[in-house]
């Protein structure tokens, strides 16, 4: 393992010394019980050395009977002191038998198996998707990301909240309780070896902080990242986002959309999530694709715009009658529910593009 890396860790509601006594306070109050019915029942005890039983002799049988060592100096000898060995002692001695394998267990060998396996998973990150902030906009991002067949392996989110973090590691993404503007928290995911970086902190400052840090720890990698102010988008750009969403004003945009048409808001929102009937998807051209006019697409979708050498271009453009090598192309495609969905009209228009 890196020098300087740390493991993945999953924080505990409870410290580890807090369930450590709880475990042991537990055992300690089924010992002083059976101690107790024994004091109550030493009459029905004989000690084979002076033949009396004091306070001391009740706490050494207590101890010799639950451990199951038994010299046989004190003995039961009454009917109901056996009984009482047989149905309260004997439970209690499998109680705190369970307590102690039970902790020695959670404390030596799961825990080491598990710092070992999140050490593993951390020096095999490559290629992965950071999500720093799982509050609204990044649990629905993950959720997404999910359903649009990315494998949660491959997907860490970092949030300070183990609430949050507890619903990403339910739909088996990785996870780490800690502070996304801290240098240490970001290397110790990999963030270099990510693929991309979604960051949604909820508030515009600490993602802004966020982005700087990210940045500098990882100079190639797409960061996108979700503002709330007008003016701080700018500013997230500045501190090197990639792609920058303000959800007020695409909120303001749907709104402003449903206005000149009721269908019109639905229609983006189905672009937006794979599980419309048609999805909004950025790839690179393809060798064919290369001469090719942005109509003419193997996919069979609907090409919308060109990125090329940092420029947009537009369907309608000259430019994007000839496709070249490295040129980005935006486009329109059907989903499988939009194959199953759609009707005769739908599919010939398909066939037609």
């Amino acid at each position: 393992m890196s020098k300087g890396i740390k493991p993945l860790r999953r924080a505990v509601r409870l410290p580890v010394w807090g369930d450590l006594g709880i475990r042991l306070g537990l055992a300690l109050l089924l010992i002083f019980t059976v101690v107790m019915i024994h004091w109550w029942d030493r009459e029905g005890l004989v000690d084979n050395l002076d033949g009396e039983v004091s306070f001391l002799d009740v706490v050494y049988f207590t101890m010799i009977s639950i451990t199951t060592t038994g010299f046989g100096d004190i003995a039961p000898i009454s009917d109901r002191a056996r009984l009482v060995e047989a149905v309260i002692v004997t439970p209690v001695r499998f109680a705190v038998l369970f307590i102690f394998v039970g902790t020695a267990y959670n404390f030596l060998i799961k825990r080491t198996w598990e710092q070992w396996r999140m050490a593993r998973i951390q020096e095999q990150l490559c290629d992965h998707i950071v999500v720093l902030g799982f509050g609204i906009s990044g649990s629905e991002a993950v959720a997404e990301l999910i359903e649009r067949g990315t494998e949660p392996s491959r997907i860490v989110v970092i949030d300070p909240s183990e609430d949050r973090l507890s619903e990403a590691e339910a739909l088996g993404c990785n996870v780490m309780a800690g502070d996304a503007t801290r240098d240490e928290t970001l290397k110790a995911v990999r963030i270099a070896e990510a693929s991309n970086v979604l960051i949604s902190a909820g508030r515009d400052d600490t993602t802004i902080l966020i982005t700087l840090t990210a940045r500098a720890l990882a100079p190639e990698v797409p960061i996108s990242v979700v503002v709330r102010a007008d003016d701080n988008e700018s500013l997230a750009r500045q501190a090197g986002a990639s792609n920058v969403i303000n959800p007020v004003r695409f909120t303001g945009l749907l709104l402003a959309g449903s206005a000149k048409g009721e269908h019109i808001a639905e229609y983006l929102a189905d672009l937006a999530s794979i599980s419309g009937r048609v999805q909004l998807i950025e790839r690179p051209v393809t060798a064919e694709e290369c001469g090719k006019t942005l109509a003419g697409l193997q996919s069979g979708g609907r090409g919308l715009r060109v990125y090329r050498g940092g420029k947009a271009l537009g369907f309608w453009e000259p430019e994007c009658q000839t496709l070249q090598p490295g040129d980005v192309v935006v486009e329109i495609v059907p989903t499988a529910n939009g194959e199953t969905q759609g009707d005769g009209h739908d599919r010939d228009d398909r066939e037609r593009s």
